[in-house]
């Protein structure tokens, strides 16, 4: 878990050449960032696929609104290092990715939630959408429950990354707010890489 980057970097909807674009711009961030693409993308287990095949392990690639077993096995079968869901995952799902040795990262809002998923074997429990709890949020859930690995999803920018991390959140997921929307239209790898390492640069100067 150690090895998991603090940031996951959200591709919805993007082509394969702009997710490979993007996977290209993290050129020397590979400890910093990993990528999920998300199950309801066309093409999505291909692209995984693709991908995996083409980066290995160089690049820490996952799959992203999983929603059933179903989904959890085509991306698993495609190569998907690790799982994250827009809820609860289930216990088969849990079942499956520990037999692979696939990450689980399940959605929950609630201290019991958060528990459930935790128990059930999740490896980090996405807080989502998180914009709606707050940053504080992270703070006041883990008083009661203890340091755990949470990850703030949804609303997350480069104005607020840094007090989600400040309040608790071990980890960030971050989507099309990124980068600009053209350097994606136009796959231009050095103005994503610019985007990732001005957000670097912002969110971690006072760390």
């Amino acid at each position: 878990m150690n090895n998991y980057p603090k940031y996951t970097i959200i591709m919805r909807g993007y082509t394969l050449e702009q997710s490979d674009a993007i996977i290209q711009a993290m050129e020397g961030l590979e400890d910093k960032f990993a990528v999920e693409m998300t199950m309801n993308t066309p093409n999505c287990v291909e692209n995984i696929k693709q991908l995996s095949k083409k980066y290995g392990n160089r690049r820490i690639i996952g799959a992203g609104t999983v929603r059933t077993l179903k989904d959890a096995k085509e991306a698993v079968e495609a190569g998907a290092k690790f799982l994250l869901g827009p809820h609860q995952f289930t216990q088969d799902i849990f079942d499956y990715a520990k037999k692979c040795k696939v990450m689980t990262v399940p959605s929950a809002m609630t201290p019991t939630e958060i528990n459930q998923m935790l128990a059930s074997g999740a490896d980090i429990v996405k807080i989502f959408p998180a914009a709606v709890v707050t940053p504080r949020f992270f703070k006041d859930v883990q008083a009661p429950l203890g340091k755990i690995p949470l990850m703030a999803v949804g609303g997350i920018s480069v104005k607020n990354a840094k007090q989600f991390l400040d309040y608790g959140a071990s980890y960030l997921g971050m989507g099309s707010g990124l980068f600009d929307k053209s350097d994606i239209e136009n796959c231009d790898i050095n103005q994503l890489s610019n985007s990732l390492k001005t957000f670097l640069n912002t969110v971690e100067e006072m760390e």
